[in-house]
């Protein structure tokens, strides 16, 4: 495949896979438990997930990567095999798709707070995304993305150790906003144009926003960040907020509705577009006909 680099600088849109924790849990992975334990005792379920997504026509694939610091993997007794894990989810992802995709090299947060709302100190914070993006780096993903993320400090820092790690590496960061009367804010009340321009500046190649609402608030939101950037964006939606039905969580927003309203994301000049919580590959495949519809009009 041509370098993801050249193809986004020459205006291509590349299509991302969808959820994979939602997956996972469907496979039996415990509520509560680390979903990166399945890199060690069970890659032939991620490899399956990774197939799916391929055959549903992603080009981008997410390595299971993203809890996999060493302070989040320390609240399960793993911290010590965090680098046999990172090896492990790229190499599962390269096995599965070969040379038709790229690996998407997830950093989620650490899940502590930083002072003064917590008791974490930034230093700390900043020497476990240091570690994580150096063995990440060194296992060979195409792309590391920041995600996830609700603390615009905490994304700062992650992106910061990631551009230490490497100046070359294809780096992503996005985060997660919520609506308020106002307008959208992430929990720690960071304004979208604020996380966009701190973001680039902190290193990143793009930004953009992931998790955390439906299809059609995240067109609202890549409004506001086409705003304050003119890189092209990275938006991956989920499938609506999750709802108790019977006893099981279900996300509302079916692949025909999502699709639906892609063109409308499209439009506001995407780099990368995929899928989040409760999307799964039939929603990259109806993701993959829109797509393909709206480059061909």
């Amino acid at each position: 495949m041509k370098p993801l680099a050249a193809r986004i600088s020459a205006g291509e849109t590349l299509l991302a896979d969808g959820a994979l924790g939602s997956l996972l849990m469907e496979r039996g992975l415990a509520p509560g438990a680390p979903p990166e334990t399945f890199c060690l005792e069970r890659p032939e379920v991620l490899a399956d997930i990774v197939r799916q997504y391929n055959a549903a026509g992603a080009e981008v694939f997410q390595a299971n990567t993203f809890g996999a610091s060493s302070l989040k993997l320390a609240r399960h007794n793993l911290a010590d095999r965090a680098g046999e894990i990172y090896c492990r989810a790229i190499e599962i992802v390269r096995e599965a798709v070969g040379s038709d995709g790229y690996v998407w090299a997830s950093v989620g947060p650490t899940g502590r707070l930083l002072r003064p709302y917590g008791d974490t100190e930034s230093t700390e914070v900043y020497s476990s995304f240091l570690e994580q993006a150096r063995a990440l780096v060194s296992a060979g993903p195409d792309i590391i993305a920041v995600e996830t993320m609700t603390d615009l400090a905490e994304a700062c820092l992650a992106v910061k150790a990631v551009r230490e790690a490497s100046r070359d590496i294809f780096l992503v960061a996005t985060m997660t906003f919520e609506s308020r009367k106002r307008g959208f804010f992430t929990v720690m009340g960071n304004t979208v144009g604020q996380c966009a321009r701190e973001l680039l500046e902190a290193g990143a190649d793009l930004v953009g926003t992931n998790c955390g609402n439906g299809i059609e608030k995240m067109v609202a939101i890549a409004g506001e960040l086409r705003a304050a950037t003119d890189r092209p964006l990275v938006i991956r939606p989920n499938a609506g907020l999750p709802e108790l039905r019977a006893g099981r969580t279900v996300y509302p927003e079916t692949p025909d509705f999502m699709a639906a309203r892609l063109p409308d994301l499209l439009d506001l000049g995407l780099a990368i577009i995929g899928g989040c919580c409760g999307t799964t590959p039939a929603h990259t495949r109806a993701f993959r006909t829109a797509l393909d519809r709206h480059d061909r009009a």
